[in-house]
């Protein structure tokens, strides 16, 4: 199928014969022929790389109306939002913050793209656009499936469908073992393919060989006998070192921050611009490495060059010790890639390496699920990670996702996944348990306590329900009623508002015996996107503020106050910071809400004490590498802490109005920010 020969629009045609789409993949003209053209709900469950985002496309551009596109990543959201916005004219929008307001600027979009909290927020706070639209895109509906996000996007579906039964779903899902469960709950016809433009072939290495799935082996000898070394990463090296040879790129998977950035440092020392520089210029004259099927090996025969340049750019988006550590790296070709960089240099870096101004990436799994940035090979060296009391293995998908970005259409000839063992035991062992088993089943966690809680306060608070009949009418359009024969909530519902009740945030209707009600503090909790939990234990807080003498509430005081609720995002305590943390706690007593020898939870309590010293320091007038040095954190987190405290002063304000108490530090710190 051709894509002249779409119900598109003659601007379109071109502008997509112009970037290289003139014939559908397979698996989009599945798409096309299950409806995604004619409004029809579609459930795409495709390998990366075959084409989602112009199934996508194609559901947005034939949609009569407007159109949403949800996906679980700002980073995403902002490459999306670029590439919707070149479409010839597209009014394109983005929201991905915010979450007291409706977003209201969206209204009159041809297409909004948000993350799903946004979405949910926005119709908390009644955004008028919501009912307007004509098509919905879901891109990893598969995160339906995950602790947290996964009951928001499930119920923010679920009210979309409701409020506007005649809306077109289109959800695009990696390969999962249970997609035809998505598309019964969507009524949606369901496409599931394996096809990949390119081929992909994954194995496992040890014992100096690579076997793959395909039934053919390659000889990888690596030279581990020397103890100073780490096998492992010996074994990573010379299979990244073999992938740039051969002309390509490759993707380097480790357990943690400190692992990519070691291993970066690790290949750096292979001089990997150099043997970029030799590849290209034995394709550019005629050599057969890679059997590479594109021309465009000619023209980047400098990868020395295109590192230093990207080094520049990194040194100029930010001056911080981890900043410099990053282009000292970028400099020979190697980038490390994880949360604790800033968004600006994690942001250079994807796009260098998409530019193929970057021969490696060591980065952490998270990088499997955000953005665009395949490579000719992708090498997992590490296929568990510290989950708080020990090590534990990855999920399959989380791998298989990791494995799907091997493989550039129009660039590499072929992908290449491998997955490196200690030795044959453990070749069986990853073979069994990641090459062959087929990824897990997408189950619904909206019976989740807390989920629940969040939920119901928000479907009572704007009015979609108001008694338990209602709510539970309500979630009998989740993924979870879909998936369960009885799904028998009322009891865990019927818990859920009677908790609600106890904290103050739902109260009996007063002209209805069985009806319910938000109070005006739920109604506030609700409307600024916190949790109950959150709320609930900010109030607690302005309360003992309120008893506190005025001269003692200070900016520590509103951090200390959101710092330690669940919203807030932990930051890590180190054995050797936590006595200098206690001790500042000591001093600084008077300032803070919660009297050490009552925490309930004392230890999470010094991290939220540290993560608000950090805070008002900040405000304060320290520098980031000052904070990035003293409390070990990256510059990453120090940005995430700072947008979150921002939204949770703010929302602090909120409540503190709703129930009188006077907290001027709260605007005053949030102003700093």
């Amino acid at each position: 199928m051709r894509v002249a020969d779409l119900p598109l629009a003659p601007e379109y045609v071109d502008h997509f014969e112009q970037e290289g789409i003139e014939e559908l993949y397979p698996p989009q003209t599945a798409a096309v022929d299950a409806g995604v053209c004619d409004g029809g709900n579609v459930v795409a469950a495709i390998p990366t790389a075959s084409g989602k985002t112009f199934v996508a496309e194609l559901a947005l551009l034939t949609a009569d109306g407007p159109g949403l596109y949800v996906c679980p990543l700002r980073a995403l959201a902002r490459e999306k939002f670029e590439e919707f916005d070149r479409l010839p004219g597209v009014d394109a929008g983005i929201s991905t913050g915010d979450y007291d307001s409706a977003a209201s600027d969206l209204a009159g979009k041809d297409v909004v793209v948000a993350t799903s909290e946004k979405v949910d927020s926005a119709i908390r706070n009644g955004a008028d656009w919501v009912g307007d639209l004509a098509c919905v895109v879901v891109d990893e509906v598969h995160l339906l499936g995950a602790e947290g996000r996964g009951p928001t996007l499930e119920v923010t579906l679920a009210t979309l469908r409701r409020e506007a039964p005649a809306v077109q779903i289109v959800a695009l899902s990696a390969t999962v073992d249970n997609p035809e469960d998505i598309a019964d709950w969507l009524d949606a016809e369901l496409v599931e393919s394996t096809w990949r433009p390119v081929d992909l072939r994954i194995g496992v290495h040890a014992d100096d060989t690579v076997r793959f799935d395909d039934d053919t082996e390659a000889s990888v000898p690596v030279d581990t006998a020397d103890p100073a070394t780490n096998a492992d990463t010996e074994v990573t090296a010379e299979l990244v070192r073999g992938a740039v040879a051969d002309g390509g790129q490759a993707l380097a998977f480790v357990n943690s921050r400190r692992e990519a950035e070691a291993l970066a440092d690790r290949l750096a020392d292979e001089r990997l611009t150099a043997v970029a520089d030799a590849a290209a210029a034995d394709t550019a004259a005629g050599d057969d490495v890679g059997e590479r099927s594109d021309d465009t090996a000619a023209d980047d025969t400098d990868a020395t060059a295109d590192a230093a340049t990207v080094a520049e750019e990194l040194r100029e988006a930010g001056g911080t010790e981890t900043g410099e550590r990053l282009a000292e790296s970028a400099a020979r070709g190697v980038a490390f890639h994880h949360a604790g960089l800033s968004s600006d240099h994690r942001a250079l870096v994807e796009r260098a390496f998409r530019e193929r101004r970057l021969a490696v990436i060591c980065a952490t799994p998270t990088l499997a699920a955000g953005v665009n940035v395949p490579a000719r090979r992708v090498v997992v060296r590490d296929q568990q990670r510290y989950a708080g009391s020990g090590y534990e293995w990855l999920p399959v998908l989380e791998v298989h996702q990791m494995c799907g970005r091997a493989g550039r259409p129009h660039l590499d000839p072929y992908g290449e996944a491998v997955l490196v063992a200690a030795g044959e035991g453990e070749r069986t062992e990853l073979w069994d348990r990641y090459v062959t088993a087929d990824a897990e089943a997408v189950e619904s966690k909206l019976r989740d306590p807390a989920a629940l809680r969040t939920h119901t306060l928000a479907l009572v608070a704007t009015g979609f329900a108001g008694s338990q009949a209602e709510v539970l009418d309500a979630f009998a359009g989740t993924f979870y009623a879909s998936r369960t024969p009885n799904p028998d909530l009322g009891g865990d519902v019927g818990d859920a508002i009677a908790s609600l009740v106890d904290d103050g945030l739902l109260a009996p209707a007063a002209d209805d015996d069985a009806g319910i009600e938000a109070t005006p503090l739920g109604e506030q909790v609700s409307r600024q996107y916190v949790t109950p939990d959150t709320g609930v234990r900010i109030v607690a807080s302005l309360r003992t503020v309120e008893a506190m003498p005025p001269e003692k509430v200070t900016e520590l005081t509103a951090f200390e106050v959101i710092c330690d609720t669940p919203d807030m995002v932990d930051t890590y305590l180190g054995n050797a910071e936590r006595a200098e943390i206690y001790q500042f706690a000591r001093r600084r007593s008077a300032e803070l809400t919660t009297d050490m020898t009552h925490a309930d939870d004392f230890e999470g309590w010094l991290e939220s004490v540290k993560t608000a010293r950090i805070l008002a320091e900040w405000v304060d007038g320290a520098s980031v590498d000052e904070l990035v040095e003293t409390y070990r954190i990256g510059p990453g987190d120090l940005e995430s802490r700072i947008e979150r405290a921002e939204w949770l002063l703010g929302a602090a304000d909120a409540l503190a109005d709703v129930v009188g108490v006077s907290f001027p530090a709260l605007s005053s710190a949030r102003s700093k920010l």
